[in-house]
């Protein structure tokens, strides 16, 4: 596994996430946030808060 980067900026409920990829964006509240990666598809994400137990679900559009 190589280096990676990721650098997340917030303003609210959006995030935009910068990393060697390109720019993603992801929106939401609480534990569900809803988004785009840098190649086009769509994810969505459910979170326990405090665990770091996350489930992904990602779509090709």
């Amino acid at each position: 596994m190589g280096w990676s980067f990721r650098k997340t900026f917030k303003f609210g409920p959006l995030h935009l996430n910068l990393s060697g990829k390109g720019l993603g964006w992801s929106i939401g509240l609480g534990s569900f946030r809803i988004g785009k990666t840098p190649e086009g598809q769509t994810r969505k994400t459910l979170s326990i808060p405090g665990t770091g137990i996350r489930y992904q679900k990602n779509k090709k559009d």
